[in-house]
């Protein structure tokens, strides 16, 4: 069975994209720790990032270090925190967030029900960053 991160790159699902090629995409998280929380996720189905190939882990952090440098160019903040949590969704991702302090890494304040308009926004943000990056 398709992974739900399957299902949004395939389009099966909704997904606000800041980032896609050929072997990884990048979209919001619908659960923000942080407004500008992104998810970095190859297309290929991967379960965890101790067995992916060594090739996508890299292509994975090098889209990662991207839209870090892209959240930190939106958004008001220190540093782009990351994280491979592993354990929401049986496919590897990596968290990619705005963070001004270390308590901006907890899950456990992620925003369950942002807005729609800030979701949106979050996104323009990102993509305009992206394309003054590139």
């Amino acid at each position: 069975m398709a992974s739900v991160f399957t299902k949004i790159i395939n389009r099966e699902l909704p997904g606000r994209f800041v980032y896609e090629d050929d072997d990884v995409v990048s979209f919001l998280s619908i659960a923000p720790i942080t407004v500008g929380h992104a998810l970095v996720v190859p297309r290929a189905e991967i379960d965890n990032w101790q067995s992916v190939d060594p090739a996508v882990f890299g292509r994975v952090m090098e889209v990662s270090q991207l839209i870090g440098k892209a959240v930190v160019k939106a958004f008001p903040c220190e540093r782009a925190g990351l994280i491979i949590a592993g354990l929401e969704v049986p496919h590897l991702h990596v968290h990619v967030f705005p963070v001004n302090n270390l308590s901006d890494f907890g899950f456990a304040n992620a925003d369950q029900n942002p807005s729609p308009q800030s979701l949106d926004d979050a996104q323009a943000k990102i993509k305009a960053a992206l394309a003054e990056l590139r």
